[in-house]
């Protein structure tokens, strides 16, 4: 009977959830405009649950203000729902732009999410000295010069590079090697530099070398293969038979580059391809970069999108963010057709501020290139997917070894890093069914004055106590999930220490009212040995693992993973300590005193030495300024 009456609670329990969230709605929907706009749905802790856009902002938000009919997925978001914002637009283009942005920005839960959001690297030719390099560049596009790209990645760049250099001989050495070289170097022993630093080669034929870089980069290789074949065959004909090997091997270069390509479209000058595959209840979504005719890479993105929607819905929300802060071509190619096409067309148009399409092709040398994008979405999600099988079984594996209900969804683990007890820092990894989450990774600099020098309990204490004192001053729920889908809790805590080292973690968490918190020590072995680590848990005996067990295996890659990312905060903390200024530590003294100071004296030592007028003297600095400076280095000052 008791069993009864708590499901009888329990669903009453959901039915007020249920018109809480609708009744909260429909409160919102008659204050609402009928223009376009958009709305954000958040929780009780006011984090968004959802953004979205509309051409009619009423219309739009008065859908959710009932459950019947309704998606799962927008069910739960409508039950969670407990306000909304507002932001209204002009139209719902520009709607359509700030929803990207927004959803970018906060990650909300119920949206479609593009995870991996790294800007695409080019080539850059510059164009501010008398002989120009050629040099990997990403970010803002400050320096003057030629810009080719995007490239699929860094590693697309780089092979392009050094194939060009093969070709073209351009330099890639800085502005200042090449101010002080006084006889080539190995680049140029080797044909990738034509070395005009040292006037091995004059700058006005290293300035034509240059140009046909920037004709094969612009789509003008058919220009320059024949510019090179006809001067191979002038140096042959004049028994030059070693220029003409020079000529050789840079049209071999050449060749080398157009063959790494792999497709190269006849017909398509400028595009981006996108394919969208689902399978396992993941969605891919491959895209291919063409320029001047030219492939110059793919890379595969697996966005955060519920089960539920089609690939076509996940491709058009995957789109407006992907462009929210990227160059458009001129030619978008899809796999689907995009319910939104035209809407979406108008807003990457308004962003380029040019033309752009948007097209789904059904034929042609455009529906082939879809065709070979989506054959790569398949090959990506399956090799994701069996990797995702394998990180099952091991997850399965460990939750056995450990004696937990069901394998992790999130795994912390923690280590420490310090010289002598310097410059300690904490150092936290997660990981999960998707492998490292490195989003998730934190460092936290030791600050506790009262820790001996070297206390590695003490230092992971004060991690642990703030780690999980944030978490529970916050209120965050035990079910909570980040931006990305991982658990805001661990369903487990490694720590890289023995018996001493966990018992110090647990007294640390019990102080704060954590009791609940599976807790693994893992202690080197003998010699420290990998593979003979023995691990401690909380009322069970030591143990080990089976030499050759892959959950072992996998424990050393969490435990390697959180070692490397302790000492390199480790290393970033002391370098940083090296290079401190002690004009940093005087409270008042920004970057624009400390710049006029230092311009004055030269040094913070000078700084240190200089008497009361003396530092009056400097432009900008006041009386009070100045005697602020003195007395932090004279403390016996009256």
């Amino acid at each position: 009977m008791e069993h009864d009456d708590s499901a009888a609670e329990s669903a009453a329990s959901e039915e007020l959830g249920k018109k809480a969230g609708v009744e909260v709605i429909a409160d919102f929907v008659t204050r609402l405009p009928n223009a376009p706009g958009v709305y954000r749905m958040l929780d009780g802790a006011g984090e968004p649950l959802y953004v979205g856009k509309a051409r009619s902002l009423k219309k739009r938000v008065a859908n959710y203000t009932r459950l019947a009919g309704q998606p799962n997925r927008i069910a739960r978001m409508i039950q969670a729902t407990v306000s909304m914002e507002f932001i209204r637009t002009e139209t719902e283009t520009e709607a359509l732009l700030l929803e990207a942005n927004l959803i970018k920005r906060f990650r909300p839960r119920f949206n479609v999410l593009l995870r991996d959001d790294k800007s695409f690297p080019y080539i850059l030719i510059s164009g501010d000295h008398e002989a120009p390099q050629i040099v990997k560049h990403r970010g803002a596009r400050k320096r003057k010069g030629d810009y080719f790209g995007p490239f699929a990645s860094a590693g697309a760049v780089n092979r392009t590079i050094n194939a060009l250099q093969k070709a073209f001989l351009i330099r890639n050495c800085t502005d200042a090697v090449y101010q002080s070289r006084t006889r080539p170097c190995l680049m140029h022993q080797i044909r990738r530099c034509a070395a005009p630093c040292t006037g091995e080669v004059s700058l006005a034929d290293y300035g034509e070398l240059v140009r046909e870089a920037r004709l094969f980069l612009s789509g003008k290789s058919r220009t320059v293969v024949k510019e090179l074949g006809q001067a191979m065959q002038a140096a042959s004909d004049r028994l030059d038979f070693e220029q003409a090997a020079r000529y050789r091997d840079r049209l071999a270069a050449l060749a080398q580059i157009q063959a790494h390509q792999g497709i190269n479209p006849q017909t398509v000058e400028e595009a981006d391809v996108f394919a969208a595959h689902q399978d396992g209840g993941q969605t891919v979504v491959e895209v291919f970069f063409f320029r001047t005719g030219q492939n110059w890479g793919n890379r595969a993105y697996f966005p955060r999108a519920d089960k539920s929607l089609e690939a076509a819905e996940v491709l058009g929300a995957f789109l407006a963010q992907f462009y929210d802060d990227k160059p458009v071509p001129r030619l978008v190619l899809v796999s689907h057709e995009i319910e939104e096409r035209e809407l979406l067309e108008e807003a990457l148009t308004s962003r380029a501020g040019r033309k752009v399409e948007v097209r789904a092709p059904v034929r042609g040398e455009k529906k082939a290139l879809v065709d070979h994008a989506m054959t790569n979405a398949r090959e990506a999600l399956g090799r994701r997917l069996a990797e995702g099988s394998t990180q099952v079984r091991l997850l399965a594996g460990l939750a056995e070894a450990f004696g937990l209900d069901e394998p992790p969804a999130r795994i912390e683990v923690y280590d420490n890093s310090h010289v002598m007890g310097t410059n300690a820092v904490g150092a936290m990894v997660v990981a999960g069914p998707e492998g490292f989450a490195k989003k998730e990774y934190r460092k936290f600099n030791i600050r506790s004055a009262d820790l001996v020098p070297g206390d590695d309990y003490g230092m992971m204490r004060e991690v642990m106590t703030r780690r999980f004192s944030r978490l529970m001053r916050e209120g965050v729920p035990r079910d909570a999930t980040s931006g990305d889908g991982m658990p805001a809790w661990p369903d487990l805590v490694l720590v890289d220490g023995g018996l001493g080292q966990l018992n110090a973690v647990a007294a640390a968490l019990a102080e704060i009212g954590i009791d609940d918190v599976p807790l693994v020590g893992i202690a080197k072995g003998p010699d420290r040995d990998a593979g003979r680590e023995k691990f401690f848990i909380e009322g069970r005996p030591s143990f080990m693992l089976p030499e050759r067990d892959p959950v072992l295996y996998y424990v050393q890659r969490l435990r390697d993973e959180a070692h490397r990312f302790a000492i390199g905060s480790h290393r970033a903390r002391r370098s940083r300590e090296l290079v401190k200024n002690p004009l940093d530590e005087i409270d008042g003294i920004g970057p624009a005193r400390k710049r006029a100071l230092l311009a004055h004296f030269g040094t913070a030592k000078a700084v240190s030495r200089a008497g009361l007028a003396d530092l009056q003297a400097v432009p900008g600095i006041s009386e009070a300024t100045a005697r602020l400076v003195y007395d932090h280095f004279h403390e016996s000052a009256e």
